[in-house]
This record gives structure tokens, sequence and C-alpha cells, in this order.
């Protein structure tokens, strides 16, 4: 029904927009179609100007009715003038219903008692009260009126028409114009809840979808934390070993210092990604693609270069046809468990074992067995488990690790495949 604009406004209906002139200048000011004057009353539309002049004639030829009426009347010398001129008044009176629609329903009570040429304009009057206004002040002028019409024709009675016929026909007219002025008003007021909703609609559809892309930048972070890990654990392994040996030949160290510039530079690029896809409003599809399963031996190959003694058991069936999520996935595992053995367990024997096929599932697994003498300490946070787990059970799958029989650590996996 409407477009946003803005963090909390919403344009005003398009097909209104065109067809401004068809609104009442009440619904205009609501939908604020009117920008230009915001704030300040809204000008008449065209229809305002045809609904005003028509009840401002039927004012007028209710007036001239009642007017016919008056020399049958026994009134006193002067009065039919000053009814005329009470009728008259009130008829030019019309053209300020729509902006003091409480005060002139409430000052035509009076003068409609008071004169019979004015019962157009106090019809105009109510009929005004019951579309601008809430019930409570329709109810207190028209429940008036119901009570001042017996009088009235008590003291004017109507020679054609019987006492209860007047009474009845004038309550029956009161009602109709009430009934028909809330009617309008509650179209108007369905016109507006509808406008209301459509805001609400599109304020939580916008909210969804910066949600979502908020979630869509933390699940890339998440990945790329995965991979800086990684690289930062590469560094803290290297670096401690030059510590350590600083009497290893001259090919080892050049070859760990070269480890330890791409590592950073690699480490170095992965931050600068998660800053970018953070700060970004939408997630950068223009970076580094994500790793599959078939990255697998590149990320064993690397381990090699680096020191490690890494054993890769690979026994898919198809493995070109394996979800990219799963391999991902598998993926991560992998790397997780390498960079652990990495910190707890250097220089042990790493076997990483991957088998699967579609309808059975992949099934990883990651075992280094305890490792010999004393293990510097490496810090970390601890909780690359923790998220492979969750990783896991979000794919549908599940995920095992702790300690194996023989005193080292394993990490299993399984993830549906087909």
């Amino acid at each position: 029904m409407s477009t946003v604009s803005g963090d909390n406004q919403v344009s005003a209906p398009q097909a209104f927009a065109g067809r401004r002139w068809l609104l009442p200048s009440a619904l205009i000011k609501e939908f604020d179609l009117d920008p230009e004057r915001s704030g300040r009353r809204p000008r008449r539309t065209a229809r305002d100007w045809v609904v005003d002049f028509s009840c401002f004639l039927i004012a007028v030829f209710v007036g001239l009715l009642a007017a016919d009426t008056i020399e049958d009347e026994n009134l006193p010398d002067g009065y039919a003038a000053f009814d005329q001129l009470l009728g008259a008044l009130s008829c030019a009176a019309v053209w300020l219903r729509r902006r003091w629609p409480v005060g002139f329903a409430a000052a035509m009570v009076p003068v409609s008692l008071a004169s019979s040429t004015a019962g157009g304009a106090s019809l105009v009057a109510l009929f005004t009260l019951a579309v601008h206004r809430p019930f409570r002040y329709v109810a207190w002028v028209a429940g008036t009126y119901a009570v001042l019409n017996p009088v009235y024709f008590l003291l004017r009675p109507e020679p054609d028409l019987s006492y209860p016929w007047a009474v009845a026909l004038a309550s029956l007219l009161t009602v109709t114009v009430v009934g028909w002025g809330m009617f309008v008003r509650s179209k108007r007021q369905l016109m507006l809840s509808l406008r209301d909703r459509a805001r609400r609609a599109e304020t939580e559809a916008r909210l969804r979808a910066e949600q979502a892309q908020r979630l869509a930048r933390e699940a890339i972070a998440r990945e790329m934390h995965d991979v800086l890990a990684h690289r930062l654990t590469l560094l803290s392994v290297h670096a401690g070993a030059l510590e350590f040996r600083p009497d290893a030949p001259r090919e080892e160290i050049a070859r760990a210092a070269g480890v330890i510039r791409e590592s950073a530079h690699e480490a170095l690029q992965d931050l600068r990604e998660i800053i970018g896809v953070l700060r970004a409003a939408e997630p950068d599809d223009g970076g580094r693609p994500q790793p599959t399963l078939a990255a697998l031996e590149a990320l064993v190959t690397e381990s090699r270069e680096a020191g490690m003694k890494v054993t890769l058991d690979q026994r898919v069936t198809d493995p070109a046809t394996v979800p990219a999520s799963v391999g991902r996935t598998a993926y991560r595992i992998a790397q997780e468990g390498l960079t652990n053995a990495r910190k707890h367990a250097p220089g042990t024997e790493v076997t990483v074992t991957v088998t699967g096929a579609p309808g059975e599932g992949l099934s990883v697994a990651v075992r280094n067995p305890p490792p010999e003498g004393e293990v510097p300490h490496v810090p970390g946070s601890g909780q690359g488990l923790i998220g492979l787990t969750e990783r896991a059970t979000l794919t549908g799958g599940r995920l095992e690790h702790g300690p194996a029989a023989d005193g080292g650590f394993e990490v299993r996996a399984w993830l549906p495949w087909g």
C-alpha cells in the first residue's frame, strides 16, 4: 500500500498521491500528502468544495421550505424576520463547519430551537460532528436534540402533521443523519487503520531484512574467524620454534620465517575481510570464496609445509556432489582439529579421515596421539570446538570430541548428505 522512505517514515500511498483532489482534506492531513503545509490546516480539495457547496444548498433548501410555513404560524410581529435572519446566518456558517465542528454543532442547538429556517444547517452541523469527532461528542449533541424536539413542536406545532408524528419524524431524521455521519467516519478510520497496518508490516519487513543481513554478516565473520585462528596459531607455533631453537639450520630458519611472513600476510587479509563484513551494510560477495571439501588436500599440504606430520585418508564416493555447506563444515572441522593438534600435541602424527557417500552421510575424524614431553602453553579462546558443535548441529549433523583411549585426542563428526 505504501513504501518505506527513511528509518521511521512511510510515504503516502502512491494510488492516493495522484488523485489528491478525490480525498477529503482531513485524510490529506493524516496521509501527509501535502508536505508543504505540514503542521497547518490542510486546504480544501476539489471534493471538499463540492461537498461543502452541496451542504450549503441543502441547508438553504430546507430553510426555504421552512420559510414558506412561517406565514401559517401564529407568531409575534417581527419574529418571522428574526427567524429568517437566524436561518440565513446559519446557512452562511455552514462554510465554517470543518474548522469548528464541535462549536458549530453546539451553537446550532439553541439556534434550531429558536429558528425553523435553521433546521437544515443544524442537520449539516450534526452530520459534520459525527464525521469529524468521536461518538461521545455526537451523543451529547444528538441527545440534546432528542430532548428539545418535543419542546420545539410544543412551542411551534406543525400545521400538516400531528404532534407525535412530527416528533417521531424529527427523531428519525436525527438518527439517520448521525448514522450516516458515523458510517463516513468509520470508512475513514478503516483507511487509516489499513495505512497503519501497512506501516507496521513494512517496518517489520525492514527489521527482518536488517536482521537477516546482520546474521549473514556474522556467519561470514565466523567463517573468517576460523581461518584467522588457523593462521595465528601457525604464526605462534613457528615463532615459538624459532625462540626455542635458535641453533636450527639456516634452511629451517628461512622456511619458518617464510611461513611466518606468509601467515601474517594471510591473517592480515582475513582480519580486513572480517572488519569489512561487519562494517558493510551487505555482505561482500566479491571477497575470497569460502573453502569446501575440495580444499582439504590444500589444507593438509599447508600443514605439512609448516612441519606437521599429517596423514589424510579420504574415501568419499563422488566428492563433487557433496553439498557446499556440508563440505565447508567438514573443512572447518578438519582445520580446527589440525589447529588444536598443532597447539596441544606438537610433533605428533595427526590422522584426518573423511569417508562417506550420498545417502549415508559424511564422516570426519581428526585424531592425534598424546604429545611427547611437556608442551609449551599456547593461548587460545577455547571456543573453537563449541563453535564446531553448533555448526554441525545447524547442518543437521552431530559432533563429538574428547580424549582417546591411548591418551590422545579425537574429534568425530557426522554430517548429512543426500
